[in-house]
């Protein structure tokens, strides 16, 4: 597609919805001359973003994520904000594009004029975050919304992805699973600037109370990412919304703490800096493959590695020899 990024950046910052989808779409390809595009795109952007509030939401398989954030994001609109729902959906392993379609499953929530979301395909990307998310988040904030939310396909092997790149980090989980602990990584409740337990209603609302308590007991024996917050457990029905209401209070007073402390922007900026060199490796690992001298000497390096003939590490050190030109 021929794309303008001074035309389509005029789009978005007045807020025209097709415009943000078309920007979006660029920033994902791949293509090298969209990359020169979106990079324009991004540089015309970058002043109006930075003003909403970015939280990421992770959870375990079944835990209803979907829904929360539909009943959330419902009680956010009726605030008066704006909300952006970027999805990251699981990659078909052929197509590569996303299976689920979260606006199949946000059907009130995709309604609404005052939201916009958007499901990516997270391809080979370790925890669910397409590698594009943090730049569409800056679009989505360009053209004026002010809360925007990650959501991962789940507990992945990179958790600290999404919590690297939001302000605030909610860990979802569900009640009735027995020993509540179970099958959760400490790692990622240690990430987490607050435990959502949904699913609080009907024959599992007694459960739900226990869970609180019992991760409420647990997050004291852990660190604290945070010394200046206790992170809280809340409890929350996304059928009967619920509960929501504590979720965003909650979010509220997580902000206003961190940036009593100074720690909000400083966050920030340490993300920007990661990003940065996020980029600088994944750029650099693209350079490499696409390079016609270690395209020359890769397959014999693979099957000698496959066969036990070289070690990894030396094969790796002579693709690099080669990409160097020495």
């Amino acid at each position: 597609m021929s794309v303008d990024p001074i035309a389509l950046s005029q789009g978005v910052l007045a807020g025209e919805r097709r415009a943000l989808a078309r920007a979006i779409t660029l920033i994902e390809s791949t293509r090298a001359d969209h990359r020169e595009a979106a990079e324009e795109l991004l540089h015309r952007l970058l002043p109006h973003a930075g003003r909403s509030v970015r939280v990421g939401i992770t959870g375990v398989p079944g835990a209803g994520k979907s829904t929360f954030i539909e009943s959330f994001g419902l009680h956010v609109v009726e605030k008066g904000h704006k909300l952006a729902v970027l999805a990251v959906d699981p990659s078909s392993p052929r197509s590569g594009g996303s299976i689920l379609g979260d606006k199949t499953r946000m059907e009130d929530l995709s309604r609404d004029i005052r939201a916009f979301i958007r499901p990516s395909p997270s391809g080979c990307t370790l925890g669910g975050v397409a590698r594009r998310t943090r730049e569409a988040m800056l679009v989505c904030e360009a053209a004026g919304f002010d809360v925007v939310v990650v959501e991962t396909v789940g507990v992945g092997q990179s958790e600290t992805a999404v919590a690297d790149m939001v302000d605030m980090f909610l860990l979802l989980l569900v009640p009735g699973g027995g020993d509540e602990l179970q099958g959760i990584k400490k790692g990622i409740v240690e990430l987490a600037d607050a435990v959502v337990v949904n699913k609080a209603d009907g024959d599992l609302a007694v459960a739900a109370k226990r869970a609180a308590r019992d991760y409420t007991n647990a997050l004291h024996l852990l660190t604290p990412a945070n010394t200046a917050w206790n992170v809280p457990v809340l409890t929350v029905s996304s059928l009967e919304r619920s509960g929501v209401g504590d979720v965003w209070e909650t979010i509220g007073r997580f902000k206003q703490t961190m940036e009593g402390i100074g720690r909000f922007t400083e966050r920030r900026a340490e993300q920007a800096h990661a990003w940065m060199w996020n980029e600088i490796a994944e750029t650099l690992l693209q350079s490499l493959k696409d390079d016609s001298r270690v395209a020359a000497l890769l397959p014999s390096l693979e099957t000698r590695v496959s066969h036990g003939q070289l070690a990894p590490g030396a094969a790796a050190r002579q693709l690099v020899q080669a990409f160097r030109g020495q």
